[in-house]
């Protein structure tokens, strides 16, 4: 999300700049309130419909599902949220899972991460960067 820049006449900043009056308070009453992080993490998170994903993500989906066994032992560990992209819950309510990538000689940039909440499954392709949450009805 882009915030639209705010602008104060030359006259106003001048007048904020040299004399302090007024204008400042008027200048800094026309500044963006930041934005904080919880708003941008929402904007951060799509959605995907179970369809449109990798074939492989379906892999990893019915390897959840059935408890594994699955490909690499970080499987199943708990995902930390550290980019806040995902909605803030406690520490252990997300795990994370891999979504093998043809012709990758590591575990690639594709995951599964699964929150505690049913079908609660988002799907990354760029390690982290942006979720998308899975609709699993399309």
């Amino acid at each position: 999300m882009k915030i639209p820049p705010r602008f104060i006449s030359v006259a106003a900043l001048a007048a904020a700049l040299f004399v302090g009056g007024p204008a400042t308070v008027a200048a800094q009453a026309a500044a963006p309130a930041p934005v904080s992080a919880t708003v941008l993490s929402a904007a951060s998170v799509g959605d995907i419909c179970y369809s449109a994903l990798p074939s492989q993500a379906h892999d990893t989906l019915d390897l959840i599902a059935q408890g594994g066994p699955y490909p690499y032992e970080q499987d199943g560990t708990v995902f930390q949220n550290r980019e806040g992209v995902l909605p803030q819950q406690s520490t252990g309510y997300y795990h994370e899972y891999t979504v093998i990538t043809p012709g990758s000689d590591d575990r690639g940039a594709r995951r599964i991460v699964t929150g505690e909440a049913n079908q609660e499954d988002y799907y990354t392709a760029d390690h982290y960067a942006s979720f998308d949450l899975v609709d699993h009805s399309c």
